[in-house]
């Protein structure tokens, strides 16, 4: 099975092999990213060169201008003749979990949804974060001794990346 690329034709297999690299990829964005001050959360590469790459401001929002800047970058170093790839630039989005310790040092002080190993849920505040874990302050209904219902105490705990499933920006809709 033979594919053209430009005006020759490769054979299919050898095609795959030119897959593109992350690393060539980063490389060539990360000034970009400097310039309009965002941070890589991922690039994800399939197997057929479609490339995904989130990235995040650090303060503020990312806004469509910062996606195309990113994009321009990527189409303007690779040729989509030879390379044969699609290209998606896009926001980390707020129902997606964090993925590098960036995201966790932005979200300080914000309001977050955590999952545990073994299912617990907890959604509370972040209070740091570092190589290891985060901190989380968060309020939850015990039973207290000398009293008939459940009162609310106030934690402060430290949990590991290792004790961690996930953590995502808390999303209140107003009523």
């Amino acid at each position: 099975m033979l594919r053209e690329i430009g005006d020759k034709e490769v054979p299919y297999l050898f095609f795959r092999i030119i897959q593109m690299e992350k690393t060539n990829i980063l490389q060539t964005i990360a000034p970009t990213l400097e310039e309009i001050g965002c941070f890589l959360v991922e690039i994800d590469i399939t197997r057929d060169n479609d490339i995904t790459i989130a990235i995040e401001k650090e303060t503020g929002d990312i806004d469509l201008e910062d996606c195309i800047k990113v994009n321009d970058v990527v189409v303007n170093a690779f040729d989509r003749d030879v390379e044969d790839y699609s290209l998606t630039v896009t926001s980390a989005g707020l129902d997606q979990p964090f993925k590098v310790l960036r995201q966790y040092l932005k979200a300080v002080g914000t309001s977050v949804d955590v999952r545990l190993k073994g299912g617990k849920k907890l959604t509370g505040t972040l209070v740091s974060a570092d190589e290891t874990g985060i901190a989380l302050g968060y309020s939850q209904k015990e039973a207290v001794e000398g009293k008939k219902k459940k009162v609310l105490v106030e934690h402060e705990d430290r949990f590991s990346f290792e004790e961690i499933n996930s953590v995502i920006p808390h999303i209140e809709f107003s009523k």
